[in-house]
């Protein structure tokens, strides 16, 4: 994933560099030239001017090294550069592109900053189209690249406003993010491949904050928000989210990605909650550039302490209330076992192999014993369930065919699902206390529901 995406950054980089030829001063030595006293002598510029204007590419490189042989101290050194690294360019020796781009940078003061900046550019796409993490110098060339793209920021930002064509400050300001955004992108990749993820934070923060459109750097942001010690889940999450929202490529896979965090962070019993609170995380996202401050996910230890404290009567009361205290104690006893709990058998509702007890569950034995209306459901196997199936390891109870409607009733079983409204609480893998099932099929007196 993050191989493919910085390569999609590489190939839309070709229209920056060219773009940035605002920034250039004029290349070659015409420029030079151009000069009241020329630094240079009339056999070095014909000697350049013959390696500028020779079309054929081997040749070309042959005229420049000839001339770096013949005159290794000129003045005209930064063009034979400059035509170095863009021929090397043009035939895909990226090695050999970023060899002369750094040449061009090494020589600091001597060269514009336009040209500077320029060969970076150059520089930073030549590395990404090249760049091999198995590498035996991998580390150094990844460090090497994160100091020439936080070199091209710097370069950037001390850039001279040109005079033509004119433009006001804020204008020119606002020109050159696509390149500091590209830039910093290039820095943050680096980081991120370093395993420095403080800085690829602080690097695709940055590139954001000059094109926060970018769903690659919103991608790689998030990465490296969840890498950290101690990892930034929330902020990393919606940073996934947008660049879901924006179409960062194979965004199906960081769809799975994000939900997978998600569930490693919370760690509820019921993988299926996650699905939720995705799509609710990428409709916020794809409403809002900032994270709103009231959105929260609850972390594996806020859901713990929730369900250790949560009893059957505290669980019926918070899912009924809704709202926010319901989802939070559905995160945290959703999938929970409960080993004892009691009610009232309001219905019984056969089926194939199973028996549906609709149950009333009240806080004192005399709402169990007036109610006629259910919010429990108990299914409970009377036969065994299908092989392959999810109740295929429970053991059936025929015997609880015998208990009537308006009995009593005590369980242990685990929590399935609920309906809000009319609100039915749904349980799963149930066991009916034994000593409760009349020990014959006959018409008895109602006892009062058991006492928790």
């Amino acid at each position: 994933m993050k191989r493919k995406c910085f390569n999609r950054i590489a190939t839309l980089l070709s229209a920056v560099v060219i773009c940035m030829s605002w920034a250039a001063q004029p290349a070659g030595a015409r420029g030079a030239q151009q000069s009241q006293q020329p630094s240079y002598t009339i056999p070095e510029y014909n000697a350049f001017q013959a390696c500028q204007t020779e079309k054929d590419v081997p040749g070309r490189l042959s005229c420049l090294d000839s001339f770096s042989t013949q005159f290794p101290n000129s003045t005209l050194m930064q063009y034979v550069y400059q035509l170095y690294y863009q021929t090397y360019f043009q035939t895909k020796n990226y090695p050999k592109t970023i060899y002369y781009a750094d040449k061009l940078v090494a020589l600091g003061g001597k060269v514009d900053q336009g040209s500077i900046s320029q060969a970076l550019q150059v520089r930073v796409q030549a590395f990404s189209l090249s760049f091999d993490p198995k590498a035996a110098d991998a580390t150094d060339q990844l460090t090497a690249e994160r100091d020439a793209a936080m070199l091209g920021t710097k370069v950037l930002q001390q850039l001279p406003k040109p005079s033509d064509p004119p433009m006001t400050d804020a204008d020119f300001a606002d020109k050159k993010k696509p390149y500091l955004a590209f830039f910093y992108a290039a820095a943050g990749f680096a980081d991120i491949s370093l395993k420095d993820y403080p800085n690829a934070v602080q690097a695709f923060e940055s590139a954001l904050t000059n094109n926060p459109t970018d769903p690659v750097s919103e991608y790689r942001l998030g990465i490296s928000l969840l890498a950290l010690n101690p990892p930034q889940s929330l902020d990393g999450f919606w940073a996934l989210a947008r660049a879901i929202d924006e179409k960062v490529p194979q965004s199906d896979d960081v769809q799975k990605y994000l939900r997978a965090k998600i569930l490693a962070y919370e760690q509820p019993n019921c993988d299926s909650l996650a699905d939720a609170q995705l799509s609710e995380l990428l409709q916020l996202a794809a409403n809002a550039q900032e994270r709103p401050a009231t959105y929260s996910i609850p972390s594996s230890a806020d859901l713990q302490k929730i369900a250790g404290a949560s009893t059957i009567l505290t669980v019926m009361s918070d899912l009924q209330a809704g709202g926010d205290k319901a989802k939070m104690t559905w995160l945290a006893i959703c999938g929970a076992e409960f080993p004892e709990v009691v009610g009232k058998i309001v219905d019984v509702q056969k089926g194939d192999g199973t028996v549906d007890f609709m149950v009333f569950f009240g806080a004192t034995q005399e709402e169990m014993q007036t109610a006629t209306t259910a919010n429990m459901d108990v299914k409970v196997w009377t036969s065994a369930p299908p092989a392959g199936s999810t109740a295929a390891q429970e053991t059936p109870q025929p015997d609880v065919l015998r208990l009537p409607k308006d009995d009593p009733i005590r369980f242990s079983g685990t929590l399935a699902t609920y309906d809000p409204s009319p609100f039915l609480l749904h349980w799963d893998q149930v066991k009916i206390d034994p000593t409760i099932i009349p020990t014959e099929e006959k018409h008895h007196v109602v006892h009062k529901p058991p006492t928790q």
